[in-house]
């Protein structure tokens, strides 16, 4: 791919993605962080999934966790469209990584609403399928993982 091409789609895409799931982070952290009220959550029961003990890992509200992810992923993925980076293999790697633990602990975070809290969160619910789409848009980082480019 020429440094002069358009930037990659799919990493455009994952930037759109990665900052939508930056503000749904961003939203769960302020709330567990006392900021806000009440969550809005017009489907599922929110308040029971943020109440659980499986809300926080150790100190970490896993809101923090998920709102650091997003920042790595949009910083990696608007780096990669940047002229002098569309061909760095590092920028594909990242991508490829981070989507993938993303992708994993979302479905964790999934199984544990589904078989141990006994409910859902709508944003819970929101960040696992960006996190999913995200990884479904980094795929093609595997083809540009062949280049020479570090």
């Amino acid at each position: 791919m020429s440094e002069n091409s358009a930037p990659p789609v799919n990493r455009m895409v994952i930037t759109i993605l990665s900052l939508a799931g930056f503000f749904v982070a961003f939203y769960m952290l302020a709330h567990s962080l006392g900021w806000t009220g009440p969550l809005v959550c017009g489907v599922g029961d929110c308040a029971t999934v943020q109440s659980s003990k499986y809300a926080r890992v150790g100190p970490l509200p896993v809101a923090a966790l998920g709102l650091v992810g997003y920042m790595l992923i949009l910083g990696m993925a608007f780096l990669g469209i940047q002229p002098g980076q569309r061909n760095a293999t590092i920028v594909s790697r990242a991508l490829v990584g981070l989507s993938t633990v993303a992708l994993l602990f979302s479905a964790y975070l999934t199984y544990l609403e589904a078989y141990v809290i006994h409910a859902w969160c709508q944003w819970c619910v929101i960040s696992a399928i960006l996190a999913t789409l995200i990884f479904i848009a980094a795929l093609p980082e595997w083809k540009r993982l062949g280049g020479n480019d570090a």
